[in-house]
């Protein structure tokens, strides 16, 4: 009976890692293809008939094609202007919010929250027509100014993650400082957030990453070349004409390529804290 319970334990576990491992090819795959893209260089760029084309030889000709004949540059620096300034803003207002939402007791606090959960289960296109005819209305449609708004308007919406964390924070600490004469705000400057360097991490990369990677919005928003963002600009240049999916692929690719690598890098670099913040604010509702 060991014997048998034995082997059926070793098929089931055979089966996970098999699936695993299926899963694991599927989901590295297009990342694969996507840097093999990226450098290589053929006489043909063919893509849809030439997925692995004769004369293959790889090099960095893409990636000279994407700096000196788009625009590849100033798209790469105003999603940096963009990212920055709606990932400071952002983690501004959800610090904010969260610890206000954990500490502070005041008569409408739960109706609010149960609001603002409400309102972040919606996807954020829903409301794209309105955001774009407001905008409009303002004067502010195709700067870089509306998507800083348009990003950073919404943070209050993903306040539970840091309000999760704040709500472990032991109560004594604060109520020590107020004994000593603290005020709520330098409490909140002076203990909290020096406690807080995991979630504000977290918090820092999950805001940066929306405005980075984001083509929705900026496509409603921008229609001035020299304020494309990469996602956009990218996608104009793949598209500008009949041919340019197959003569612009691999320059494509390479961009992708460099934008997805800065991303890879900002998180690698600070994964133990991103970790750290996600399992924080999981302790507590």
């Amino acid at each position: 009976m060991r014997s048998y319970a034995k082997l059926g334990r070793g098929l089931s576990n055979f089966s996970v890692y098999a699936i695993l491992a299926v899963l694991g090819v599927a989901w590295v795959l297009p990342i694969g293809y996507l840097i093999y893209t990226a450098f290589r260089v053929t006489p043909s760029t063919g893509i849809i008939n030439q997925l692995f084309p004769k004369g293959l030889r790889l090099g960095f000709d893409n990636f000279t094609r994407l700096f000196q004949e788009t625009m590849f540059t100033r798209w790469l620096l105003n999603t940096l202007i963009v990212a920055t300034c709606s990932c400071a803003l952002t983690t501004v207002f959800i610090l904010m919010v969260s610890y206000a939402l954990s500490r502070l007791r005041f008569r409408l606090r739960k109706p609010i929250m149960n609001v603002l959960l409400v309102l972040g289960m919606f996807p954020g296109f829903m409301s794209m027509i309105a955001v774009y005819f407001i905008l409009k209305a303002m004067g502010l449609t195709n700067s870089l100014v509306a998507l800083v708004m348009v990003y950073s308007g919404g943070a209050a919406l993903s306040y539970y993650v840091c309000k999760g964390f704040f709500d472990t924070v032991p109560k004594a600490m604060e109520e020590a400082a107020i004994l000593d004469g603290a005020s709520q705000p330098m409490i909140f400057m002076k203990i909290i957030l020096p406690l807080a360097k995991p979630m504000i991490v977290y918090t820092v990369l999950t805001s940066f990453i929306s405005p980075w990677c984001d083509f929705i919005f900026v496509n409603t928003i921008i229609s001035d070349r020299e304020k494309y963002t990469v996602s956009l600009g990218l996608y104009k240049m793949i598209n500008a004409e009949k041919n340019s999916f197959n003569d612009n692929f691999t320059v494509f690719c390479a961009g992708a390529f460099v934008v997805g690598g800065i991303i890879v890098t900002l998180f690698m670099s600070m994964q133990r804290y991103y970790v750290e913040g996600i399992t924080s604010g999981a302790v507590k509702g």
